[in-house]
This record gives structure tokens, sequence and C-alpha cells, in this order.
């Protein structure tokens, strides 16, 4: 049997191994995509992404995930739309700037991880699990600094977030629909 000694000197060794990384914005974003009108999807994404992560890849017990994005960021190619979807109708920037993501647990699958967390937009926090392919393995850029590269994925309902706007259309359908896909493509650089 293993004292403690020796379990606290593995924890120690395992959190030394940890690497300590930082979500590069200029490299990263954030994209959606909702059913309009029943008949096709409107895509949009966030520019503005911020964040860290600590990884071992050995052990994922020590890995954390903490990531920030900006809402105001939001664009979908129409100034109008964009202008609505940040009002009170939709995020409401003026009173849920950000939305965030804080993980609780990382698991390995055979595409990557599956890191569970808690997702807060609109004031309201849920449980999500990001699907995550990646991480890429460690490159050099030109600067000398280590990278690496994730792409995630995940469906939210949006009304459980408390974003309940809905116009229902002459035919029964509704204008925008409840379920929305996420995608998060991030680099990350060594700290």
């Amino acid at each position: 049997m293993r004292s403690p000694i020796v379990f606290a000197a593995a924890a120690i060794l395992s959190a030394a191994n940890a690497q300590n990384w930082e979500i590069d914005p200029r490299h990263s974003t954030a994209q959606f995509s909702v059913r309009h009108m029943v008949i096709s999807n409107v895509r949009g994404e966030f520019l503005k992404v911020g964040g860290s992560a600590t990884y071992d890849p050995k052990n994922l017990k020590t890995a954390n995930l903490e990531a920030t994005i900006d809402v105001s960021s939001i664009t979908t190619r129409d100034e109008k739309r964009d202008t609505h979807l940040k009002g009170p109708d939709f995020f409401d920037v003026a009173k849920f700037p950000t939305i965030t993501f804080k993980s609780r647990s990382f698991s390995k699958t055979s595409a990557g991880l599956k890191i569970l967390g808690d997702l807060t937009m609109h004031g309201v926090t849920k449980p999500v699990t990001l699907a995550v392919e990646g991480p890429s393995e460690e490159i050099k850029d030109s600067l000398g600094k280590q990278r690496i590269g994730a792409s995630a994925t995940l469906k939210v309902n949006r009304k459980e977030f408390g974003i309940n706007y809905s116009k229902v259309l002459e035919t029964g359908g509704v204008i925008v629909g409840d379920e929305v896909s996420i995608t998060l493509d991030v680099q990350l650089v060594k700290k």
C-alpha cells in the first residue's frame, strides 16, 4: 500500500506536467447555426473569443478550460440583424455582455476529448458537453511560440438560456428555431 506521501508526490509531479495555455483571439472563433423560417440555416460568429487552459494529456484530472466570448462581437453579415441579436429580444448585450464556459471534467474519446462544463449565456448557467476534435500536436510558430489547436461542437436550446424570441409564420413554422449548433475553432499558445 502506498503512503500518503507517495500519493502527494505523484499529484505534485502530475500538476508540474500540466501546461498552461492561452486562447489566441486572433486565430479563434465561435460560430453558430440556427434554422430560419424552417427552410434554411442562418450562420454567424462571434469574433472575440478568449480564455485559458491547463492541459496534460497524460492526466486529464488536472485539465481545466475557461473561455469567454464577447457577445457584442457577433456578426451574421447583416447589420440590421446583428443589431437585433444584440438587443433585448435575443442576447441583450447591455445586461449580458459575455458568454462563458468553465470546464468541470475532461475525458478521452476516439476523436479527441469530451469536456463537461458550465455554459453561462444570457444570465443562465447550464451544464453542457463539448465534443472536441483534438487537440493537435504541439507546433512551433515562426516566433518560436508553442501552439496547439482544437475544434469543439455542441448543440443548445436557446430557450433554456432565456432567449425566447419567436414569431409564428402563416404556415405554422417559426421564424427562428430553438436548437442552435455551435462550433468553436481555437488556437492556444503556451504561456
